[in-house]
């Protein structure tokens, strides 16, 4: 599941890189020092892994516990993405295997039970967030068809179906449309929403600034928030096939290389998506964003109902259309996978024999069921989020190189650094908010 999920990823954003692979000699080796194309062309495709519905909805939840905790959010979330996927990426090249990808190295480390074991928790990382782009894709063009073209709500149940339909007949009309969409969506996506936070300057309230929350409060949105920022942020799914590539340009010296990417990655998208997040929160009250997490709505969409610009009226609902689309697209394709291949090997393990093409038929029908049954319901998309896919994605991003680095002698030399306290401490903080929701 993760070589196919993160190879169609990373496909999907940057074809030009896959497709000059097969150029560049394996015994060639780039120098260390020096900046080039390939470097930004990776850089550009982390980022777009990691920019899509998630950031549509972090202004929500991120700006309801006031400003100043945002701006702790701010400083927090840049060294803990970075260093994360950091430690994720030195993981993957710690194997000895240099055409490894994650689930090879688990093995090699854990053990084969281990590596099904990290492969069903990635799954049940992506699978919620296919279920919470079924749920917006809806919510955000009923919004739209209602608010910004008049029309009458339609019966949400024809609306789900019909849209959920539309996409998945792209994804089995073939990759490589669903390849073209993708590598058209990702990069305007990119450059409207910057765009789009410029817009909203001069409709910025400062007032926020001078409120500061109680101390329980300030803490309880931190704590709460944690899982989102996890899930907004998060590229680990490309890590694993760019690791591999930085270990075939660059071979003994691949962490270094890797580690500077990463850390460029991380600026562009501490500055990109918080610039973002700071424009929303401070063109919105917070009425206005508790409101927008009742409609369960993407705050574009929610802007576009209450703003007066009509650029904002019509661009807002289709960049939230577009960014759910792109995302969908790639988290579909690794939830199908993972599918597949528990089925596969809990079937081999019990001596029997399923043609892929039935299994495919099963996975079809289950994803789409789901998909509608859970879009119908119309359940909170912040607390999928903060409930199911922040915290397991925390569990491999976070937790699982930091078990590594304990437990295995190819990363002990990472041991003993504040980094690692940090990231372990975030991870757990990620994972309890489940059982504080629960508690609650």
């Amino acid at each position: 599941m993760f070589k196919v999920f993160m190879m169609n990823e990373q496909t999907a954003i940057t074809p030009e890189l896959n497709a000059g692979a097969t150029n560049t000699p394996q015994t060639e080796k780039l120098d260390i020092n020096r900046w080039n194309k390939q470097d930004t062309t990776w850089m550009l495709s982390l980022f777009g892994t990691a920019v899509g519905a998630g950031i549509l909805f972090l202004p929500i939840n991120a700006g309801l516990g006031g400003f100043w905790p945002l701006v702790v959010m701010a400083l927090v979330v840049g060294p803990m993405i970075y260093w994360a996927h950091r430690n994720l990426s030195r993981f993957v090249l710690s194997s000895n295997n240099p055409n490894s990808d994650i689930t090879d190295v688990v093995e090699e480390h854990f053990g084969t039970g281990a590596g099904k074991l990290i492969t069903l928790l990635y799954f049940f990382a992506i699978y919620p967030i296919v279920l919470i782009y079924g749920v917006s894709i809806t919510n955000t063009v009923d919004s739209f068809m209602v608010h910004q073209l008049g029309m009458e709500s339609p019966a949400r149940w024809l609306l789900s179906i019909i849209l959920i339909v539309g996409m998945m007949s792209v994804m089995l009309s073939g990759e490589k449309l669903m390849l073209k969409i993708t590598q058209f969506l990702v990069y305007p996506l990119v450059f409207i929403l910057f765009g789009m936070s410029l817009f909203l300057i001069p409709d910025w309230n400062l007032s926020a600034v001078s409120q500061v929350p109680s101390a329980v409060d300030f803490t309880t949105t931190l704590w709460l928030t944690i899982p989102v920022l996890v899930f907004s942020f998060n590229h680990s799914p490309a890590v694993s096939s760019f690791a591999t590539k930085q270990r075939e340009q660059y071979g003994d010296r691949a962490v270094e290389k890797s580690d500077a990417i990463l850390k460029r990655t991380s600026a562009m998208l501490l500055g990109f998506v918080m610039f973002f997040v700071f424009s929303v929160v401070l063109s919105l009250t917070p009425d206005m964003l508790a409101d927008a997490k009742a409609q369960n709505l993407p705050v574009l969409s929610y802007l576009a109902n209450v703003h007066g610009s009509p650029l904002i009226a019509y661009f807002g609902p289709i960049v939230a259309f577009v960014a759910i689309i792109s995302s969908f697209f790639g988290h579909y394709l690794g939830a199908r996978e993972g599918m597949n291949g528990i089925i596969l090997k809990q079937a081999k393990s019990m001596g029997k024999e399923i043609s892929l093409k039935a299994v495919n038929r099963f996975t079809i029908g289950f994803m789409f069921t789901t998909l509608w049954l859970v879009s119908v319901l119309n359940p909170g998309v912040l607390g999928m989020i903060e409930n199911l896919g922040g915290p397991i994605i925390a569990t491999i991003l976070f937790l699982m190189p930091m078990y590594a680095i304990k437990r295995v002698p190819a990363m002990a030399k990472y041991q003993g650094t504040i980094a690692n306290i940090f990231i372990t401490c975030m991870g757990f903080v990620a994972i309890s908010a489940i059982f504080f929701k629960l508690a609650v």
